[in-house]
This record gives C-alpha cells, structure tokens and sequence, in this order.
C-alpha cells in the first residue's frame, strides 16, 4: 500500500513539474510574442516616416526641377556649354551610327574574313557603345533641369521623345512624340495639337539638326501653355474686374473687356494679338474705348506698353493697383 503511495505521489509530482515547465514555455513564448509585435510596431512607425521623408525629398526635387524648368519663351534654361555638349553628341552620334551602316553594308558586299578587321570594328563598336552612353547622362541631367525625356523604342530603331511645357515656374501639360531614325527621320506618332505647326518645323529641321527641331516645337508648345495659362489666371485671378470677351483655340487673339476706375465707369477693350506663335507675349496691343480720347492719355500709352513686355495677368494686376480700372 505504501509503495503504491509513493508512485502515486511521484507521478503527481512529475505531472506537476510537466505543467510548470509547459508554463514556462508558453510565458517565454507569449513574451517573444510581444517583443515581435512591438518590433513590427517600432518598424511600422519607421516605415512611416521613411515614406514621409520620401514623399518630402520628392517634393523638393519636384521644387527645383520645376525652379530649373525653362520658360515658355525662354526655351530652355540649359547652360550653354550642355547644349553645345548635346548637341555635339548627337551629331556625333549620327555621324557614327551612318559609319556604321555603310561598315556593314561594306562587309556584307566584300565578305570581310575574321582578323585585323574584326578587332576594328569590335573598337568602333566600344567606341560607339561610349559614345550612347554618353548620351544617355546627358538626356538624363537635361531632363533633371527640364528638358526632354528621350527613350529608345524599337532596339535602336526609332526614339520616343516627352516635351514639358511650363509657365511661372508651373508644370503644365507634357506632348509626346515617336520618331523613326532610318536613313530618312520620319515622325511616326504623336499627340501635339493640330494648330502647332510641326509638319513645317519637321520640313524646316528635322532631316538636319534634331536639336533646333526639338528647341523650335518647344517654343511653340511652350508659347501656347503660356498664352493660355494667363487666359485662365486672368478669369481666377481678376474675376469681376477684367473679362475675356474672346479668344480662339489657339490664343493668339484676345479681347479683353475692363472698366475705367472714373465716376462713368467706361467700358475698355483691349485685343491681344500674338503673330509671333513662338511667343507668349503679344506683338501687338489695341486699346478701344466709348471715349475716343481716353486710349491715347499718356496712362494708357504706358499701360499699352507694359502688356506689350509682361504677361497679360500681371499687367491688369498692375493697372488695378494703380487705380487705372475697377
């Protein structure tokens, strides 16, 4: 009987010492739990402010491309001895690849055997691979400050091209181009407006410089984004005091309706035309009045003159501070 209490109290002990033990292991458990889950807390919370420096450091590099960004008149803000440096290259670049082409054409009528060629040609090709790489850091810094955005499409075959269009420091819309680059460059798609002249600017420069083509679309692209951003400024900004009585698709002729600042309040017209399409400021500055004396006071010969030289919404902002229209 005693033996039988002794290995009665020995297995209640063991059973006991077990528990304890399956205890112990799950509180070490249960503890590892919560030192993981307060770990993915911690990385969480780094997360989060990783992303915000993120989105932080994009806003100030959007900041200065967009400080950097060429105006709609201006063209671009490239320093000139980039632009030299871009525009060497590519005509290098031409100039190797039609090399090239007639290499290949040469050994394909000649049958030219392996040896002191081979290792020629496998130079030009380094130096050509040298020279595309070049290119390619140079398209990269251009459109850092920017400038176009140029890929390759069709292995090498053809080039498609973005041009931003900016006003004040404001991005505005981006166009798009592909290009083919066989023995005769031809514009395969795009989406620039149907009143850009670009069959003309392609006629004029594409076949022969690929940079004044490019810098001439910019400047009618970017002239247009322009002329009509002060278009809307003027209806956001001056609401109530200057109204835009007409204008057409492309922005080159205004007509703006203000009132003079006098006891009569007279209506005044003032047209807007821009004969210059790669330009957004106009050429020429027609002022009408129910007072037939008024446009030719000395005030209005200098108001005339100021919207000749600054865009249209600074100008009337100006006139409105001078007391010159309600």
């Amino acid at each position: 009987m005693e033996d039988a209490r002794e290995c009665l109290g020995e297995g209640v002990l063991k059973h006991l010492n077990v528990l304890e033990v399956e205890a112990l292991a799950l509180s070490g458990r249960q503890q590892l739990c919560l030192q993981q889950q307060s770990r993915v807390d911690d990385l969480r919370i780094m997360v989060e402010k990783l992303r915000a420096h993120r989105d932080m450091l994009k806003a100030r590099a959007k900041t200065n491309m967009v400080r950097g960004a060429w105006g709609a008149v201006s063209g671009y803000n490239m320093r000139p001895s980039v632009m030299f440096a871009v525009r060497t290259t590519f005509n290098s670049l031409q100039h190797l690849k039609a090399v090239a082409d007639q290499r290949n054409v040469d050994c394909n009528e000649d049958d030219i055997s392996a040896g002191g060629s081979s290792r020629t040609a496998q130079s030009q090709l380094s130096f050509l691979v040298a020279r595309r790489t070049q290119v390619k850091d140079l398209l990269q810094a251009h459109h850092f400050i920017g400038g176009y955005d140029v890929t390759e499409t069709g292995r090498g075959k053809g080039v498609y091209i973005s041009i931003a269009t900016a006003f004040e420091g404001l991005y505005l819309e981006t166009y798009n181009l592909e290009l083919d680059l066989g023995h005769v460059v031809q514009i395969c798609r795009h989406n620039i407006p149907p009143f850009i002249p670009l069959e003309k600017l392609a006629q004029v420069h594409l076949q022969t410089d690929l940079m004044d083509f490019l810098s001439a679309l910019s400047d009618h692209l970017n002239a247009f984004a322009g002329r009509r951003q002060q278009v809307c400024l003027i209806q956001e900004v001056l609401l109530g005091s200057v109204e835009v009585m007409e204008s057409n698709v492309l922005f080159n002729t205004i007509v703006l309706m203000c009132k003079d600042a006098g006891e009569n309040g007279r209506a005044i017209l003032c047209t807007l035309e821009y004969s210059d399409l790669s330009r957004y400021l106009p050429t020429k500055v027609t002022i009408e009045s129910e007072d037939k004396d008024l446009p030719s006071t000395p005030w209005w010969k200098e108001s005339q003159s100021l919207l000749l030289c600054t865009p249209a919404h600074k100008a009337f902002q100006a006139l409105k501070m001078k007391g010159l229209i309600a």
